[in-house]
């Protein structure tokens, strides 16, 4: 049974994963999140700084936590794309240079496959192939995983606003703080879903030329007008409402994709995942259209080393050679 050790420093986290094939020893994360929330945002440089400063305590932790040695691991997996550029760097440069000293193999995998990766340590069932709904602040996607390690294949994406950054900036209008995710699920557990929010991409016209994009700047600003028009609004009602309009467009698109591939399986990965409403909605859906579903654990949807280290794992016995790391901003599936 193969050690991977994985690094996730593309964006405000520092992750550090170990795992033993598809059994998770380690999962240590560093969040710089407090730094970024008085500019209501995530800083590239600071994300930057913070990893610096917290990679060896963070790498320290995690072999504490597995109960092994740097000299037991087989193989190293970092993140090099997409992500913020001064951030991968330093993950990738820890990598690297681990890898070097150690005399071990090396893999570089993409952030998004990364996230799927991760149900490999929740559910023994083999997924493959399947459609996944990656959603975060940085992502919204649909995709097609033939195999994890070499074919996922990108359905649709986001044209404007991924939903989880749709999700911070209407906490930031609504004063609920940042990250506007989880605050913004606190608050909709408070409230009724009465006002009805336009669907982003969901016309006949829509479907028929673009059905697994999204777009969330329209129920933005549809949010955003309804606040400034209605002064005596309801802000729990507001949120469970905004809330809804994201849900359902997410989860129309996911199954759309299923029949549409004739794949009765479906992953649901990223930050956004963790929120109570997706997961509710996705079950009932799902159970409906008769799609098997598959939703990581809240603490392991946001950025974490764990997913890293699955994905290195599963490249590592599926016998595909070390590809070393190249941080990339802008990494393609």
């Amino acid at each position: 049974m193969s050690l991977v050790l994985g690094i996730e420093t593309s964006c405000d986290e520092t992750a550090i994963g170990i795992v033993r094939d598809r059994t998770l020893l380690a999962n240590v994360i560093s969040s710089s999140m407090d730094e970024h929330a008085r500019f209501g945002g995530v800083v590239p440089e600071i994300a930057s700084r913070a990893h610096l400063e917290a990679f060896l305590s963070v790498l320290q932790q995690a072999l504490q936590d597995a109960n092994v040695k740097l000299s037991d691991i087989d193989a190293i997996a970092v993140t090099e794309g997409p992500g913020l550029i001064g951030a991968l760097l330093v993950g990738v440069a820890g990598a690297t240079g681990l890898a070097t000293a150690l005399e071990k193999p090396l893999y570089g995998v993409n952030h998004l496959s990364s996230h799927i990766a991760v149900d490999y340590l929740t559910h023994q069932e083999v997924i493959e192939p399947t459609i996944a709904l990656l959603v975060s602040g940085g992502h919204s996607s649909i995709l097609q995983v033939n195999d994890i390690t070499k074919d996922v294949r990108k359905l649709g994406a986001t044209m404007d606003d991924a939903a989880g950054e749709a999700f911070d900036k209407i906490a930031r209008i609504m004063n609920l703080g940042f990250p506007g995710g989880p605050a913004i699920d606190r608050e909709a557990a408070f409230g009724e879903i009465n006002i009805d929010f336009p669907r982003g991409l969901t016309s006949a016209e829509d479907w028929r030329t673009r059905p697994f994009h999204f777009s969330f700047s329209g129920l933005k600003t549809a949010v955003a007008r309804y606040l400034e028009q209605t002064p005596t609004h309801n802000r729990a009602d507001v949120a469970a409402s905004f809330q809804e309009a994201v849900v359902d467009v997410l989860l129309q698109k996911s199954l759309r994709a299923c029949q549409d591939s004739g794949i009765d399986r479906l992953v649901i990965a990223g930050g956004v995942a963790a929120n109570s409403r997706l997961r509710q909605v996705a079950g009932e859906r799902c159970q409906k259209a008769g799609v098997r579903l598959h939703i990581p654990s809240p603490g392991l949807c946001t950025d974490n080393g764990a997913m890293v280290a699955s994905l290195g794992s599963l490249m590592l016995s599926g016998g595909i050679a070390p590809n070393g790391a190249l941080a990339d901003s802008a990494l393609a599936l």
